[in-house]
């Protein structure tokens, strides 16, 4: 049964599913519609990009650690981008990061998983353009959900956004909704955050 969280909320997903080895990260967005003026040109497609960022005791290491559309798996292939989606169009997920729970090195406690919106400032994009935006979980032995996050907030203005984080603690794997919205323009800008 799958749990729907809040903002801020976490779950242990050691503990309610046994056996757990490897989840399916899902995200997903649809673009608020947008009425059209008659001289209005036709507006760009929103591109949201999904990464995950590898830390250890917190911090971000190397390079290698996100994991991104130009950078798809870690050094150990315990965390994958399933590819990117220029639009967000359709039903489901629109972007996937498989990670491997069971054979992530020991040194890595956390992965935080990130959205930016590619060329937001020049495209005059934000968060705010965006709507049914959500995280979820999914056990890859049974294809179960295990939890998911709605967005429900206002995000205008915001470029990026802190979807959550999962973390190791006591042996145990555990997800901490987050939903903070930043102003970084780029997966390079929001990785500061963890240096």
């Amino acid at each position: 049964m799958s749990i729907s969280l809040q903002k801020g909320q976490k779950v242990n997903l050691s503990k309610d599913n046994a056996g757990l080895s490897k989840v399916i990260v899902g995200l997903g967005w649809d673009e608020v519609k947008r009425s059209k003026g008659f001289f209005s040109r036709k507006a760009q497609a929103i591109d949201c990009d999904a990464s995950a960022i590898l830390l250890k005791n917190g911090k971000l290491c190397a390079k290698e650690d996100i994991i991104y559309f130009g950078n798809l798996a870690n050094r150990s292939r315990t965390v994958k981008h399933m590819g990117d989606n220029l639009t967000g169009a359709g039903e489901g997920d629109d972007e996937q990061i498989i990670v491997d729970l069971a054979n992530i090195p020991a040194e890595y406690d956390k992965i935080v998983i990130v959205v930016n919106i590619y060329q937001a400032v020049q495209r005059k994009q934000h968060f705010g353009m965006i709507q049914n935006a959500f995280i979820r979980l999914v056990d890859t032995n049974n294809n179960q959900e295990m939890c998911k996050y709605n967005l429900t907030e206002s995000y205008s203005g915001m470029t990026a956004m802190i979807f959550g984080e999962i973390y190791r603690y006591n042996g145990e794997w555990k997800f901490n909704a987050i939903g903070q919205g930043t102003n970084d323009t780029s997966i390079g800008e929001l990785v500061r955050r963890y240096e």
